[in-house]
Order: structure tokens, then C-alpha cells, then sequence
């Protein structure tokens, strides 16, 4: 005699993953069409599958602002459970393949600044991927730790904040040094910023605090300046203009483009200083022995061999001075 199994009610009573997917995507991007680029799809099946999931709890789960789309109170509550899910759901079934698929491949994601990433990685990944060519990095570069897109979970973090999350143990790295930089060409043309009085009258390029909430210690022109007994504000009235940018990638190619002077972090710009593509106009700087960068990795991965290869590569190339 067949034994049939009683409806799964909790099963019955869910809506369409393909919608609930659909809504995810719509929530984080808040954009319809956006949504749509994410998954591959077209707005028009985005729209819909929103339409089928809204009609099944019986209430709109967006508002329309302008372009984009927000979430109500309804759609803010189902999205935190769901992507919560989603984030789980995808965690599981990477572990499983990691632990039981065909692939050789080792992922690892690694979280840093922008300028890091293309002054310091750049230049001595070849050697990690020469060495380790069972490992694929995921690099996610922000100017803001405290505010990374929901989802993203690095194995580590390569920043200037002790404690950036909980969950994470922190190795203290290299204390910042700070200098001036110009290019050769810039200082035979601009001799008196040999001094620090002509330094501080002349084209400076300067690094401003715009998303840097979260360094407490930022260094700018006027800081740099100060710590050396001279005020800013004391520029000349016929001085040289004075730029300001948050993007520390674009001040250094404006300096090795010739347009000025700009304060170089040595661990950035020291390679580039020792090829003779940038120099030191004054042999002033300032050591910040107070604070440090930090490499922070995921405490429950503490043991796990790609991220423990990582560790030993990158901590090990701190002490190297590498070539551009």
C-alpha cells in the first residue's frame, strides 16, 4: 500500500524564488534597469516578476523616486530576510563546491583602497600569481570600509582601521611616512621648492578628506605643512593655484605629468621615487608612529591554506621595495 506524504504547507506557501531574486536585485540597485544588467535579463522581466511577487503578498514592495525605485516599509522587511537567505543560500553552496567540485581553483577575495590597489598590488601581483597559480583573487576596491554593498564578505581587508569588522583578526603593518614629489623635470623648472616656503607657495596638488571619514588622522598640504611650522594660510597672494581631489591615483599621474607637487605615501610612490621618475624636492617628512595599516582576515578562515598563502606572501612583501 503507497504512503503518500502530506503537502509541505511552508513549501506551498512560498513565493517564486525567481521573483523574490528579481526583488533582491531591484532592491540593492535600486534601479529597475540595473537589476536587469546584474542578472541578465530584461527590465520588462524584472518588472514583472516584481508585479507577481508584490501580487502574492498583496502590497507594493517599491516606490517610484524620479528613475530609481525605493523600498516601502513592506519591501524593507521582506528584503532584509530575503537577501539574508540569498547570502546564505550562496555561502552554503560555495563551501560545498570548494569542498566537493572538480575544480582545482582557489578563490580569494581581498578588500582594498583604490590607490593601493593600483599603486602597491599591481606592481607585485605577478610574483603572488607566478607562485600560486591555483588561487584566483577577487579584488573590491572602496574609499569607505564602513559602507561595502551588501553581500560583499572579503577574506581580507588591507586598510588603516585596527578593527574594520567583527570577525576579523588584525595584523599591524607599516607605519605611514609622507613626503613631498615632484618629477625631475618639475624641479629644474621650479627651483625654489627646494625650500619649504617655496614648496608651500607653489602648485600643490592635495588630497582631500571626501570620503575619508573613518581615517581619523588624515594628512593633507595644510597638516604636512604645519607639522613643519609653517601655516598655509601664509601663501602668497600671487601663489600658484592649490588643486584639490579625492583621488589619489589622479594626483600621481598628475605629478608625473608635471603639474605640481603632491604629497607621496611612501609605500605608494617609494618605488617610483628610487627609479628616478619622481624626487624629493626637500628631505623633510613626517612619520605618522602612531598608527598603522593593517591586514585584517576572517577569523573563521583563520587556518584555511589559500588565505594563510596570501598572508605569508603579502606580509613578507611589505619588506621588499618593489620596481614599477
Amino acid at each position: 500500500m503507497t504512503k503518500h506524504t502530506d503537502p509541505d504547507q511552508t513549501l506551498l506557501k512560498m513565493p517564486s524564488l525567481r521573483a523574490v531574486k528579481s526583488f533582491v536585485a531591484a532592491a540593492r540597485y535600486q534601479n529597475f534597469t540595473r537589476a536587469a544588467e546584474a542578472l541578465c535579463v530584461t527590465q520588462a522581466a524584472i518588472s514583472r516578476q516584481v508585479r507577481e511577487l508584490e501580487g502574492y503578498l498583496g502590497t507594493p514592495l517599491f516606490k517610484r523616486v524620479g528613475r530609481s525605485v525605493e523600498l516601502t516599509t513592506a519591501g524593507s522587511i521582506f528584503f532584509d530576510a530575503a537577501q539574508l537567505s540569498f547570502i546564505n543560500i550562496a555561502q552554503a553552496a560555495d563551501r560545498i563546491r570548494k569542498d566537493h567540485g572538480t575544480s582545482a581553483r582557489r578563490p580569494l577575495t581581498l578588500c582594498c583602497s583604490p590607490a593601493f590597489s593600483a599603486l602597491w598590488m599591481s606592481r607585485r601581483l605577478p610574483s603572488f600569481f607566478s607562485d600560486n597559480p591555483d588561487i584566483d583573487l577577487n579584488l573590491v576596491t572602496t574609499q569607505n570600509f564602513l559602507a561595502l554593498e551588501p553581500g560583499v564578505y572579503p577574506d581580507i581587508f588591507i586598510t588603516k582601521m585596527s578593527r574594520v569588522r567583527d570577525g576579523y583578526i588584525s595584523l599591524p603593518l607599516f607605519h605611514d611616512v609622507i613626503y613631498p614629489v615632484c618629477t625631475p623635470d618639475y624641479l629644474e623648472a621650479h627651483p625654489e621648492i627646494q625650500t619649504l616656503e617655496g614648496l608651500r607657495d607653489g602648485v600643490l596638488l592635495n588630497l582631500s578628506p571626501y570620503g575619508r571619514s573613518q581615517v581619523a588622522e588624515h594628512v593633507d598640504w595644510g597638516v604636512w605643512l604645519a607639522i613643519h611650522h609653517l601655516d598655509i594660510e601664509d601663501r602668497t597672494h600671487d601663489s600658484h593655484h592649490y588643486f584639490n581631489a579625492n583621488d589619489y591615483n589622479m594626483l600621481i599621474q598628475m605629478v608625473l605629468n608635471s603639474q605640481g607637487v603632491a604629497l607621496g605615501w611612501d609605500h605608494l610612490v617609494g618605488p617610483i621615487v628610487e627609479q628616478g621618475k619622481l624626487v624629493r624636492p626637500v628631505d623633510k617628512q613626517v612619520v605618522l608612529e602612531e598608527t598603522r595599516h593593517y591586514l585584517a582576515y576572517r577569523e573563521d578562515k583563520a587556518d584555511d591554506e589559500t588565505l594563510c598563502r596570501f598572508r605569508e606572501w603579502f606580509t613578507a612583501q611589505c619588506c621588499i621595495r618593489v620596481s614599477p
